[in-house]
């Protein structure tokens, strides 16, 4: 592994570059960030189902971990750009939304749109486990996609009783 890569840590699939390395020294790091990311979220909020600070200022980068960890496949672009596999894409949302869409793309004539709406529904479920909200819309040309956002929940207050 390259020191550049080394420094910048494990960088989870975001669905637009080359296809993964899917061996077992990438399946560690993954196992290692994704455990990794419950850590910090129970030391800081007490909960695994809420989005840490890092997260919401690393939003596609947090979605991509939790999609890669949960065993859905990232889609992939070859040396000319063009798609080549099928799976998730996450991407921001537009600059300073606090937004990241997540779409399935694949290479023309492999059945992506036509799976679509089942795996982003799939998606959805799992990012809402961990506490992001997830709307699913029809884009241009009809082509499904997930916005997503951290959820608005109130923080879990441990309490030392009924009040009085």
């Amino acid at each position: 592994m390259p020191d550049a890569e080394r420094e910048r840590g494990f960088e989870p699939a975001g669905g637009d570059g080359p296809e993964a390395d899917g061996g077992p020294a990438r399946a560690a790091e993954l196992r290692t960030a994704y455990e990794g990311l419950l850590r910090i979220r129970r030391l800081l909020g007490g909960r695994e189902d809420v989005p840490a600070p890092w997260e919401l200022r690393l939003m596609p980068r947090a979605v991509a971990l939790v999609l890669e960890a949960a065993g859905f496949p990232p889609s992939a672009v070859d040396g000319l750009g063009r798609r080549c596999r099928s799976g998730y894409r996450v991407a921001p949302a537009g600059t300073g939304t606090g937004r990241v869409e997540v779409s399935w793309p694949g290479p023309p004539g492999g059945g992506a749109a036509q799976e679509e709406r089942e795996r982003l529904t799939a998606c959805a479920a799992e990012l809402e486990r961990h506490g992001w909200e997830c709307l699913l819309y029809r884009g241009p040309r009809g082509r499904r996609f997930l916005e997503v956002e951290p959820a608005h929940r109130p923080a879990h207050r441990p309490t030392d009783g009924p009040a009085g």
